[in-house]
């Protein structure tokens, strides 16, 4: 008998066309999380959780795993699911599959803000041709807090538009790759010279709030913040506050709370734009994804470390 894995298929076909044959050794199963649960419930080692659900959803079988040792989650945050991961299971993220597309997003975020694209898609609803001086992303001074493989993937992106400069910041100070990384704890004295603001940070209990009405108020008036984190790292309240007063702009992926009510004042906030938190959900995903889990997949039959560990129950 094998070890035994569950995987977001329908079937065994449809995994190894999109993963290639399964290593030997692997016994597989499928589960999306919305239907039958497989009757290997007590025997599945390794889970690949489906993406795009709930994690509640994803875990709620969690009781009845007795052998679980590994949760494989599809997505680079791992908030959501930390307090539902039973003692001794460790949880694996996707870091690296959400780059590409999380880091397009971002940098869209910023272009549709500055350029005025959103204003222009509304005014063809009305046949209304007028254009307005704009921002441009070009010798803007551009701050990235969060320096892990999505901040990285927007330095890439920012490079090819010939911003003034890409001042990085982390949870801690450091050299990397020749890149010198500020920590937290230098954002009030970087953020007065900062035109663009990207937050790309995983949420921790170090980052929940990271943005509170202190550091909002020492962003340079009428910088843009772009957020592709999750939207617990900004004091929703403190930038209402700010967008109300015109200090600062936004534009937002995420929010919080989320999904973001549709009475809530922050949709109706000036200098705002907000998309659905679909910074990942992009083509790019599939290939990305299906590289990593056939690697954790090849890693666990060799009975070498699997990747990606970013907590255990």
């Amino acid at each position: 008998m094998g070890i035994r894995v569950w995987l977001p298929y329908h079937s065994l076909e449809k995994a190894e066309a999109a993963l290639g044959p399964l290593p030997e050794g692997i016994d597989a199963d499928f589960f999306l999380a919305d239907g039958d649960v497989p009757d290997s419930v007590g025997e599945v080692e390794f889970y690949v959780a489906p993406y795009m659900y709930r994690a509640e959803d994803a875990m709620a079988f969690a009781d009845q795993m007795a052998s679980l040792k590994y949760v494989q989650i599809q997505s680079a945050g791992f908030d959501d699911f930390l307090p539902l991961m039973p003692p001794g299971v460790k949880l694996l993220n996707a870091a690296g599959v959400h780059d590409a597309a999380t880091a397009e997003m971002a940098v869209s975020l910023a272009l549709t803000a500055n350029r005025f694209l959103d204003r222009y898609a509304r005014n063809m609803s009305q046949g209304l041709w007028k254009a307005d001086f704009a921002v441009s992303l070009a010798d803007r001074h551009c701050l990235i807090v969060g320096y892990g493989h999505i901040g990285k993937a927007i330095a890439a992106r920012l490079a090819g538009f010939e911003v003034s400069s890409v001042t990085a910041v982390a949870s801690r100070a450091r050299d990397e790759d020749g890149v010198y990384v500020h920590g937290f704890e230098e954002l009030a004295d970087l953020l007065p010279a900062a035109e663009v603001v990207f937050l790309s940070c995983p949420l921790t209990p170090q980052t929940e709030g990271l943005f509170s009405a202190e550091l909002i108020a020492a962003m340079k008036p009428g910088a843009l913040l772009v957020n592709v984190a999750r939207g617990k790292v900004v004091d929703t309240d403190a930038l209402l506050a700010a967008l109300l007063d015109g200090r600062i702009r936004a534009a937002l992926d995420v929010t919080e709370p989320e999904p973001l009510p549709p009475d809530h004042p922050l949709w109706h906030a000036p200098s705002v734009y907000i998309t659905p938190h679909c910074g990942g959900q992009a083509d790019s995903f599939y290939p990305r994804s299906r590289k990593l889990i056939a690697e954790q997949l090849r890693r666990l039959a060799a009975g070498e470390p699997l990747l990606n560990q970013v907590a255990e129950g």
